[in-house]
């Protein structure tokens, strides 16, 4: 579809045929500025199909989560109605687009250059604008200080990177003086972000530079960088230069802190120069590339024929992150013999075979996986084979004459066609999966257009005129400093120095499961961003202690030093400041030994105030012997501020924890003569773990914890200890608008882990061969991540399930975390309640003592529940009267009206269609209401004295259930109490 000019696309809608049995059921959805080069838009950068229509008349629109901007929009059908045929009507939702554009050739003079009329010194500076480029490295911007900083963003390998330079020393005690260099500093960078990059769409950087940092964004992701000090003083605003070196490509929109600098650009403004062949507009060239998605992808091309310079040439550039993989062959149907050209160990080789074995071998590049586009050549001549890998040549061989001067009649890449009957394609590899573009025969360019066409060759699996390339370490999801890697279709984490989910969070944890005194990793978050840290263990006392050194525990001795009034000391912890404070907080209780030793010496010196010593009280201004009343003279409360002449000391406990650990110490008065002191600070102990023994006991069926809503979108980590006597239960949930999350004891053997991001519900299960209710503690750890979940029980072997390649992976929650919230209702249980009129109350004295007591005018009742079913017909609510009368809530067979209320027998409404396809785990959230009249033949609800009933034929969860009123005086109906009579369910 050509929308005529650039537009902002916001939504798709799609139709069937009119009048057919023609409509689309899945689509990919493409854009493209020129007609070519098209990218797919994906949901969440993972998803990429869209549902479509379940027949010709309904409308089903998506809103795209991000807009796409293009003037070309394709939808290439996946799947349609296997009654029909592919059939559409399209509708698009957008806005028209405006945009200043430039394009630079790549030379290297080529640029703007901005300059501000008045210079002044900023701590703020905003750089917005859109690129799009062929090539992997060029200067996007340089913006440079008259005091001889510098800031440039530059492509480098597809990636945005951004370093800073300086031509001058920075004067430390005057900062906004520069002293100048002969030469200038070795640009260091800062960051690095984005990745694939040279695609030739596209791209938006925004680089906001603040007195300390920088905050860089590329496309939908930011990362915040700290700057060297000197560029907290810099004049920013002197000189800008933009693309001042190499970079081939256009950018749009350059905004400068407000400034639109094309624009200026374009009207000639005495602010901005133009250097070198600037053009405003933006030519793009034509390359048209094709993707080789999976096993069944191949691409069919004729080969070369006789050339009067008796040899031939093969040409073609390639993208992948596969370490293997076919890239072409082709026979030698004179000879006999078969030519492969593959990928193994992300290095190109090149193998002639005959009858079996090995004729020729050739090994040309390194590291050819790394998702950069390489040029190969092969090239064969005067019996001579080279191959040659980015212009540089890798091997050469005799061939014999085996490629003169006709090498094969058709060329195969990537894999051969399944239904090849004539074996003219053999593959002993693995299939090629990536981009190919630039195909040359005899420096002739393949038409890859005609291919699409029909008119040239054959291919299967193709996407043409695209790369689909993904990266999918950009950003990385590994956690924990963990190394990515990908193949085409997946990636990997390797967290095997990063001590991801091998280390216990506490001393606690390490004796629970056994250990005795030692050193041990703590990883006090978790799979946290906190990174373990080793501690010493102390399991011998009543209490595990967790110890954590410093570089001085010994008592150190002070003397007289003539000069100096105060000695400064401080202490450097084996864990860092953000450790320790993790540790101190979940910890129930922390101290530190404070000690010091003094001959004539009252302490600290003058103007130093210490509000309390170790083992008085914060803010007190003593020392323990002053709380204790103890001290050698009891007119000062410290034994130190006594200033006699033999030895005494002041000792005592740090245990307030605002105070831990100690850093410094100042200590003084010993420069006179006959003063001594000497100092101990012991190493910070801490015991008691708030996250592994705070325990809560659910004594019944209804009892529950809430929290806020748990927040893991991308991942998230659960751990706990249970102990229970019942052989089923829910142990947390959280629920969002189609998004769960679930752990349950869905046995007495079985722990069941469930959830759904949106591409329905994924469990996971782990089974013990011994009974779990048996009263004793068992630990649950379970995770979710954008890869796979997985749930371990005790020392059980893990349990895990990938997550889908091409599926959502955000997790949407929306309610309140529920700990023991739900009621679990196998084939044949129910629950009832039993209601009394007040006057039966009255008789019956012995009445529950939950009872509800009220004597409320009703004018109509309420109910409202949640379930969640995967079966059905089921009965899931049914109230009787005294006067016969009734009413049920049904899930109906499938196929049929999915929720009925029936009323004295007669169905008087069918809700809802709450279910399309077939109950499958979906969530129901359903009010009835009911209210009284006037009239002689009213129905009063309010006088159901006899029966609530919730029963199930099939397995589902009663999340939540209410019984609520409304108070009215225009009728006189009694609210009566209810109680629960029975109870078989397995809750």
């Amino acid at each position: 579809v050509d929308l005529g000019e650039r537009t902002k696309i916001t939504a798709v809608a799609t139709q069937g045929r009119y009048g057919s049995s023609d409509w689309l059921t899945s689509y990919l959805l493409m854009f493209s500025d020129t007609g070519h080069n098209w990218k797919q838009y994906r949901q969440e950068d993972s998803i990429g199909s869209f549902p479509g229509n379940s027949n010709a008349d309904s409308v089903v629109q998506h809103k795209l989560q991000q807009p796409a901007i293009a003037r070309f929009l394709r939808l290439i059908p996946l799947d349609w109605n296997p009654s029909g045929r592919i059939g559409l009507r399209l509708e698009t939702y957008g806005c028209p687009y405006t945009s200043d554009v430039v394009s630079f050739d790549g030379g290297s003079s080529s640029g703007l250059v901005f300059r501000s009329p008045v210079p002044r010194r900023t701590s703020r500076d905003v750089v917005t604008l859109k690129f799009k480029t062929l090539r992997n490295s060029g200067t996007l911007l340089q913006a440079e200080g008259r005091d001889g900083l510098s800031l440039s963003l530059e492509l480098e390998r597809g990636k945005l990177t951004t370093a800073v330079s300086f031509s001058g020393l920075y004067n430390a005690v005057d900062p906004s003086t520069i002293l100048p260099t002969t030469s200038p500093s070795e640009p260091r960078r800062l960051a690095s972000l984005g990745s694939l990059l040279d695609d030739q769409h596209w791209h938006h950087v925004a680089v906001e530079r603040r007195s300390s940092h920088l905050n860089l964004t590329v496309d939908k992701h930011t990362e915040r960088v700290q700057i060297p000090t000197e560029f907290s003083h810099w004049d920013v605003e002197q000189k800008s230069l933009v693309s001042k070196r190499n970079f081939q490509g256009c950018l749009e929109n350059l905004l400068y802190n407000g400034h639109n600098l094309i624009e200026l650009a374009k009207n000639n403004d005495h602010q901005i120069t133009v250097v070198g062949n600037v053009t405003f507009s933006c030519a793009e060239l034509v390359s048209v590339a094709v993707t080789f998605t999976g096993p069944q992808s191949f691409l069919q091309l004729p080969g070369a024929t006789a050339s009067s310079s008796g040899g031939v040439s093969l040409g073609f550039q390639f993208r992948t992150w596969n370490k293997a993989g076919l890239l072409l062959t082709f026979d030698l149907p004179q000879q006999g013999g078969v030519v492969w050209l593959y990928l193994s160990e992300a290095r190109l080789r090149l193998q002639i075979h005959k009858e079996g074995r090995a004729l020729l071998e050739l090994t040309a590049g390194a590291a050819l996986n790394d998702g950069q586009w390489h040029s190969v050549e092969m090239n064969s001549k005067r019996g001579r084979l080279t191959v040659a890998v980015d212009k540089e040549e890798g091997g050469s061989a005799q061939t014999l004459a085996f490629l003169c001067p006709s090498f094969c009649l058709t060329l195969f890449c990537s894999g051969c066609p399944a239904e090849d009957t004539s074996h003219e394609c053999r593959n002993p590899f693995n299939v090629f999966q990536g981009c190919m573009r630039l195909l040359t025969l005899d420096n002739q360019n393949m038409d890859l257009i005609m291919v699409q066409q029909k008119q040239l060759g054959n291919y299967s699996n193709l996407q043409i005129d695209m790369c689909g390339i993904i990266d999918r370490c950009s950003p990385s999801r590994c956690e924990h400093g963990g190394r990515c890697s990908q193949s085409w279709t997946v990636f990997h984490c390797n967290c095997s120095d990063s001590g991801y989910t091998v280390y216990e969070q506490s001393c606690e944890a390490y004796k629970h499961n056994g250990n005795t005194s030692g050193h041990f990793y703590i990883d006090v978050d978790s799979s946290g961003p906190i990174k373990p840290q080793l501690v010493y263990c102390n399991m011998t006392e009543e209490n595990t202690w967790m110890v954590m050194q410093h570089n001085n525990t010994e008592l150190t001795r002070l003397r007289p030093s003539p000069g100096v009034e105060q000695h400064l000391v401080h202490f450097n912890y084996s864990s860092g400041e953000e450790q320790l404070s993790v540790a101190i907080s979940q910890s129930e209780h922390c101290e530190q030994e404070l000690t010091y030793h003094c001959r004539k010496s009252r302490g600290p010196g003058s103007g130093r105030i210490q509000t309390y010593w170790g083992g008085a009280h914060p803010g007190s201004q003593q020392c323990a012997c002053g709380l204790q009343g103890d001290c050698v003279d009891l007119q000062h409360y410290c034994n130190c501020d006594a200033d006699r002449m033999e030895w005494t000391e002041d000792s005592g406990l740090l245990t307030h924890k605002e105070s831990l650990p100690v850093w410094s110490l100042v200590l003084g008065d010993v420069q006179r003569p006959g003063s001594e002191a000497a100092y101990r600070v012991g190493p910070l102990r801490c015991r008691g773990d708030k996250n592994f023994w705070n325990a809560a006991f659910f004594d019944k069926e209804t009892s529950y914890l809430h929290f806020p809503t748990f927040h893991g979108e991308l991942s998230a980590d659960i751990s706990f200890l249970f102990k229970t006597t019942a052989s089923s239960g829910v142990f947390l949930e959280n629920l969002g608008i189609k998004d769960f999350i679930r752990i349950e004891l869905s046995s007495s053997t079985q722990v069941l882990f469930s959830f759904d991001v949106g591409n329905g519900p994924l469990e996971v299960l782990v089974e013990s061969r011994d009974p779990l209710n048996d009263n004793r503690w068992h630990r649950v750890r379970a995770e979710r991540n954008v890869k796979e979940a997985s749930l371990r029980l005790d020392d059980l072997p893990v349990a895990t399930q990938e997550a889908p390649a091409d599926g959502h992976f955000h997790l949407q929650l929306n309610s309140q975390l529920f700990i023991e919230v739900s009621a679990s209702f196998k084939s044949g249980s129910s629950v009832s309640y039993t209601f009394k009129e007040p006057y039966e109350l009255s008789r019956n004295s012995s009445a529950l003592p939950s009872s509800i007591y009220s004597d409320m005018t009703l004018r109509g009742e309420n109910i409202s529940l949640s379930f969640r079913t995967n079966q059905s017909p089921a009965l899931l609510l049914y109230v009787s009267s005294y006067y016969r009368e009734y009413l049920a809530l049904l899930v109906n067979k499938h196929g049929e009206e999915d929720a009925t209320l029936l009323f004295e027998g007669v169905s008087l409404k069918s809700l809802l269609n709450l279910i399309s396809v077939h109950l499958s785990i979906q969530q129901f959230n359903i009010s009835i209401e009911n209210r009284t009249a006037e009239s002689s033949d009213e129905i009063h609800l309010c006088h159901i004295s006899s029966y609530l009933f919730l029963s199930s034929s099939c397995i589902f969860h009663l999340l939540d259930f209410r019984l609520t009123s409304s108070i009215n005086s225009l009728k006189t109906c009694y609210k009566p109490p209810f109680m629960v009579t029975s109870c078989s369910s397995s809750l």
